[in-house]
């Protein structure tokens, strides 16, 4: 059994409820229109957990759902490319409702392999749904993409049908660790 959404302590963080997820995971529409999820937050907050558990929430509705890091993801379109078949890999994964990419903060990679990210939310929009973790702000998207026209495009196709959740908390794995050491405030 993967994550659920009521092992996640929403009360830990700010800038997303229970009820906000679970209405995303009950009510459809915004799967069948395209519409995005965007989750914003330092490391630790829980974003991966929120993403899976939606995902598997929406498995146990015949939702057809892929998850994925952006780091993996890049690197399947960046062979398919290499291999004259980006259009066909794209096609492809047309057939998930949703595609969960965790973590796209950490694709910082070639020119190529930036323009295969691009190539997949273009490909998307307004078509298929996203739901994308990332701890790195708007303003830092530069550092993935590599070229300011390319970034501004996938931010505005991106935001232009999403809800947008900045999460701000401490740390879940700091806090286990905390408990794990002792109150003392160091982590060994």
């Amino acid at each position: 059994m993967g994550k659920q959404l009521s092992q996640y302590g929403f009360s830990e963080v700010v800038g997303i409820s229970a009820v906000q997820v679970k209405r995303k995971a009950s009510e459809l529409s915004w799967l069948r229109q395209g519409h995005n999820i965007l989750l914003f937050g330092a490391s630790g907050l829980g974003k991966t957990h929120i993403a899976a558990a939606l995902g598997y929430a929406l498995i146990e509705q015949s939702v057809r759902v892929k998850f994925t890091t952006g780091t993996a993801m890049v690197q399947h379109l960046q062979k398919a490319r290499e291999g004259l078949g980006l259009e066909d890999a794209l096609k492809k994964l047309d057939k998930y409702e949703l595609l969960i990419l965790d973590d796209i903060g950490y694709v910082k990679k070639s020119d190529s392999e930036s323009q295969v990210l691009f190539e997949l939310i273009a490909h998307r929009y307004e078509r298929n749904s996203l739901v994308i973790t990332t701890n790195q702000v708007f303003n830092e998207w530069d550092n993935i993409f590599g070229d300011n026209m390319m970034t501004v495009a996938v931010i505005d196709r991106l935001v232009h049908h999403a809800e947008i959740y900045q999460l701000e908390g401490e740390s879940y794995r700091r806090k286990e660790a905390m408990k794990i050491n002792g109150k003392s405030g160091q982590l060994n």
